[in-house]
Protein backbone atom coordinates (compact mmCIF):
# COMPACT_ATOMS: atom_id res chain seq x y z
CA UNK A 1 0.00 0.00 0.00
CA UNK A 2 1.24 3.50 -0.65
CA UNK A 3 2.44 5.60 1.83
CA UNK A 4 3.28 9.43 2.01
CA UNK A 5 0.25 10.35 0.27
CA UNK A 6 -2.77 12.64 1.17
CA UNK A 7 -6.24 12.99 -0.04
CA UNK A 8 -6.83 16.16 -1.54
CA UNK A 9 -10.83 16.78 -1.23
CA UNK A 10 -12.55 18.35 -3.77
CA UNK A 11 -13.28 22.18 -2.85
CA UNK A 12 -15.09 22.82 -5.51
CA UNK A 13 -17.82 20.43 -5.51
CA UNK A 14 -20.74 22.76 -4.41
CA UNK A 15 -19.55 25.32 -7.20
CA UNK A 16 -19.36 22.45 -10.34
CA UNK A 17 -23.04 21.44 -8.33
CA UNK A 18 -24.53 24.48 -8.78
CA UNK A 19 -23.41 25.01 -12.55
CA UNK A 20 -24.59 21.87 -13.89
CA UNK A 21 -27.80 22.09 -11.95
CA UNK A 22 -27.20 18.07 -10.55
CA UNK A 23 -25.32 16.37 -8.05
CA UNK A 24 -23.11 13.46 -8.89
CA UNK A 25 -24.12 10.19 -8.41
CA UNK A 26 -23.06 6.21 -9.66
CA UNK A 27 -25.99 4.47 -10.74
CA UNK A 28 -24.98 0.45 -10.30
CA UNK A 29 -26.66 -1.85 -13.17
CA UNK A 30 -25.85 -4.78 -12.29
CA UNK A 31 -27.30 -8.21 -13.71
CA UNK A 32 -26.94 -11.47 -15.39
CA UNK A 33 -25.29 -11.82 -18.92
CA UNK A 34 -27.97 -10.62 -21.43
CA UNK A 35 -30.37 -9.11 -19.15
CA UNK A 36 -29.97 -5.79 -20.96
CA UNK A 37 -27.61 -3.92 -18.38
CA UNK A 38 -25.22 -2.24 -21.43
CA UNK A 39 -28.40 -1.60 -23.79
CA UNK A 40 -30.18 0.45 -20.45
CA UNK A 41 -27.14 1.66 -19.68
CA UNK A 42 -26.83 3.19 -23.72
CA UNK A 43 -30.31 4.73 -23.55
CA UNK A 44 -29.99 6.06 -20.20
CA UNK A 45 -27.09 8.46 -21.18
CA UNK A 46 -28.48 9.54 -23.97
CA UNK A 47 -31.68 10.15 -22.56
CA UNK A 48 -29.92 12.73 -19.71
CA UNK A 49 -27.32 13.76 -22.48
CA UNK A 50 -30.35 15.31 -24.26
CA UNK A 51 -31.73 16.56 -21.21
CA UNK A 52 -28.01 18.28 -21.16
CA UNK A 53 -27.28 16.28 -18.03
CA UNK A 54 -23.93 15.02 -17.49
CA UNK A 55 -23.76 11.55 -17.68
CA UNK A 56 -20.77 8.88 -18.60
CA UNK A 57 -21.23 4.95 -18.99
CA UNK A 58 -18.84 2.80 -17.65
CA UNK A 59 -19.28 -0.60 -20.09
CA UNK A 60 -17.79 -4.17 -18.41
CA UNK A 61 -16.51 -5.22 -21.59
CA UNK A 62 -14.54 -1.91 -22.27
CA UNK A 63 -12.85 -1.54 -19.20
CA UNK A 64 -11.36 -5.52 -19.67
CA UNK A 65 -9.82 -3.77 -22.79
CA UNK A 66 -8.27 -1.23 -21.13
CA UNK A 67 -8.04 -0.44 -17.38
CA UNK A 68 -8.78 -4.03 -16.36
CA UNK A 69 -7.19 -6.16 -19.20
CA UNK A 70 -4.97 -7.81 -16.93
CA UNK A 71 -7.42 -9.27 -15.17
CA UNK A 72 -9.70 -12.62 -15.75
CA UNK A 73 -13.08 -14.31 -14.50
CA UNK A 74 -11.50 -15.91 -11.04
CA UNK A 75 -13.65 -14.60 -7.98
CA UNK A 76 -10.53 -12.91 -6.88
CA UNK A 77 -10.20 -10.82 -10.46
CA UNK A 78 -13.64 -10.15 -10.61
CA UNK A 79 -13.29 -8.80 -6.67
CA UNK A 80 -10.63 -6.63 -8.43
CA UNK A 81 -12.43 -5.71 -11.48
CA UNK A 82 -15.25 -4.39 -8.90
CA UNK A 83 -13.04 -2.44 -6.71
CA UNK A 84 -11.09 -0.72 -9.62
CA UNK A 85 -14.33 0.37 -11.26
CA UNK A 86 -16.00 1.45 -7.82
CA UNK A 87 -12.99 3.93 -7.48
CA UNK A 88 -13.70 5.02 -10.80
CA UNK A 89 -16.96 6.15 -10.78
CA UNK A 90 -16.57 7.48 -7.26
CA UNK A 91 -13.94 9.79 -9.24
CA UNK A 92 -17.10 10.41 -11.98
CA UNK A 93 -19.65 11.04 -9.15
CA UNK A 94 -17.52 13.32 -7.45
CA UNK A 95 -16.87 15.19 -10.38
CA UNK A 96 -20.82 15.89 -10.11
CA UNK A 97 -21.33 13.72 -13.58
CA UNK A 98 -23.95 10.97 -12.93
CA UNK A 99 -22.00 7.63 -13.75
CA UNK A 100 -23.59 5.00 -14.97
CA UNK A 101 -21.88 1.71 -14.39
CA UNK A 102 -22.82 -1.61 -16.35
CA UNK A 103 -21.26 -4.98 -14.64
CA UNK A 104 -22.86 -8.13 -13.75
CA UNK A 105 -20.78 -7.93 -10.48
CA UNK A 106 -22.09 -10.71 -9.35
CA UNK A 107 -21.31 -10.84 -5.65
CA UNK A 108 -23.40 -8.70 -2.59
CA UNK A 109 -20.31 -8.15 -0.85
CA UNK A 110 -18.30 -6.39 -4.21
CA UNK A 111 -21.42 -4.41 -4.55
CA UNK A 112 -21.73 -3.10 -1.06
CA UNK A 113 -18.21 -2.12 -0.89
CA UNK A 114 -18.74 0.19 -3.73
CA UNK A 115 -21.66 1.58 -1.78
CA UNK A 116 -19.47 1.75 1.07
CA UNK A 117 -16.87 3.57 -0.87
CA UNK A 118 -19.02 6.14 -2.13
CA UNK A 119 -20.93 6.83 1.18
CA UNK A 120 -17.54 7.38 2.92
CA UNK A 121 -17.65 10.35 0.16
CA UNK A 122 -20.87 12.06 0.66
CA UNK A 123 -21.66 10.82 -2.85
CA UNK A 124 -25.35 8.90 -3.85
CA UNK A 125 -24.61 4.87 -4.93
CA UNK A 126 -28.16 3.86 -7.05
CA UNK A 127 -28.33 0.01 -7.53
CA UNK A 128 -30.31 -1.14 -10.25
CA UNK A 129 -31.21 -4.75 -10.34
CA UNK A 130 -31.08 -5.44 -14.16
CA UNK A 131 -33.72 -8.97 -13.77
CA UNK A 132 -34.26 -11.32 -15.88
CA UNK A 133 -35.33 -15.38 -15.76
CA UNK A 134 -32.49 -17.23 -16.72
CA UNK A 135 -34.17 -18.95 -19.61
CA UNK A 136 -34.96 -15.85 -20.96
CA UNK A 137 -30.92 -14.41 -20.63
CA UNK A 138 -29.97 -17.58 -22.46
CA UNK A 139 -32.80 -17.24 -25.06
CA UNK A 140 -31.46 -13.88 -25.56
CA UNK A 141 -27.76 -14.76 -25.64
CA UNK A 142 -26.18 -12.41 -28.10
CA UNK A 143 -22.66 -13.47 -27.62
CA UNK A 144 -23.45 -16.87 -27.84
CA UNK A 145 -21.50 -17.15 -24.24
CA UNK A 146 -24.42 -19.60 -22.48
CA UNK A 147 -24.47 -21.45 -25.45
CA UNK A 148 -20.54 -21.83 -24.65
CA UNK A 149 -20.65 -21.89 -21.06
CA UNK A 150 -22.91 -24.77 -21.18
CA UNK A 151 -20.90 -27.19 -23.12
CA UNK A 152 -18.62 -26.44 -20.91
CA UNK A 153 -16.12 -24.10 -23.04
CA UNK A 154 -16.55 -21.27 -20.71
CA UNK A 155 -15.35 -21.72 -16.96
CA UNK A 156 -16.36 -20.05 -13.88
CA UNK A 157 -19.54 -18.24 -15.61
CA UNK A 158 -22.58 -16.30 -13.70
CA UNK A 159 -25.50 -17.99 -13.22
CA UNK A 160 -24.74 -21.53 -15.07
CA UNK A 161 -21.13 -22.49 -12.90
CA UNK A 162 -20.57 -19.39 -11.07
CA UNK A 163 -23.22 -17.65 -8.97
CA UNK A 164 -24.91 -14.40 -9.14
CA UNK A 165 -26.06 -13.25 -5.97
CA UNK A 166 -28.59 -10.82 -6.80
CA UNK A 167 -29.79 -7.37 -4.39
CA UNK A 168 -31.72 -7.70 -1.33
CA UNK A 169 -32.74 -4.33 -1.61
CA UNK A 170 -31.73 -2.16 -4.92
CA UNK A 171 -33.09 1.32 -5.08
CA UNK A 172 -34.60 0.38 -8.29
CA UNK A 173 -35.79 -3.39 -9.03
CA UNK A 174 -36.12 -3.67 -13.56
CA UNK A 175 -37.73 -6.79 -14.95
CA UNK A 176 -36.48 -6.22 -18.68
CA UNK A 177 -38.65 -9.35 -19.63
CA UNK A 178 -41.67 -7.22 -18.87
CA UNK A 179 -40.57 -3.41 -19.79
CA UNK A 180 -39.03 -1.79 -22.52
CA UNK A 181 -35.15 -0.28 -22.51
CA UNK A 182 -36.75 3.06 -22.99
CA UNK A 183 -39.68 1.98 -20.31
CA UNK A 184 -36.27 1.15 -18.15
CA UNK A 185 -34.68 4.20 -18.82
CA UNK A 186 -37.21 6.42 -18.17
CA UNK A 187 -37.90 4.96 -14.85
CA UNK A 188 -34.16 5.76 -13.74
CA UNK A 189 -34.44 8.94 -15.03
CA UNK A 190 -37.62 9.36 -13.23
CA UNK A 191 -36.20 8.07 -9.92
CA UNK A 192 -33.12 10.71 -10.30
CA UNK A 193 -35.76 13.65 -10.35
CA UNK A 194 -37.55 12.26 -7.70
CA UNK A 195 -34.48 12.15 -5.80
CA UNK A 196 -33.61 15.79 -6.91
CA UNK A 197 -29.75 14.50 -8.14
CA UNK A 198 -30.92 16.46 -11.10
CA UNK A 199 -32.86 19.42 -12.16
CA UNK A 200 -36.63 18.46 -12.18
CA UNK A 201 -36.86 21.20 -15.29
CA UNK A 202 -34.31 19.21 -16.83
Amino acid sequence: MATNITWHHNLVYDERKALRKQEGCTIWLTGLSASGKSTIACALEQLLLQKDIAAYRLDGDNIRFGLNKDLGFSEKDRNENIRRISEVSKLFADSCTISITSFISPYRVDRERARELHKESGLKFIEVFVDVPLEVAEKRDPKGLYKKAREGVIKEFTGISAPYEAPQSPEIHLRTDLKSVEECAAVIYEYLVREKLVDQDA
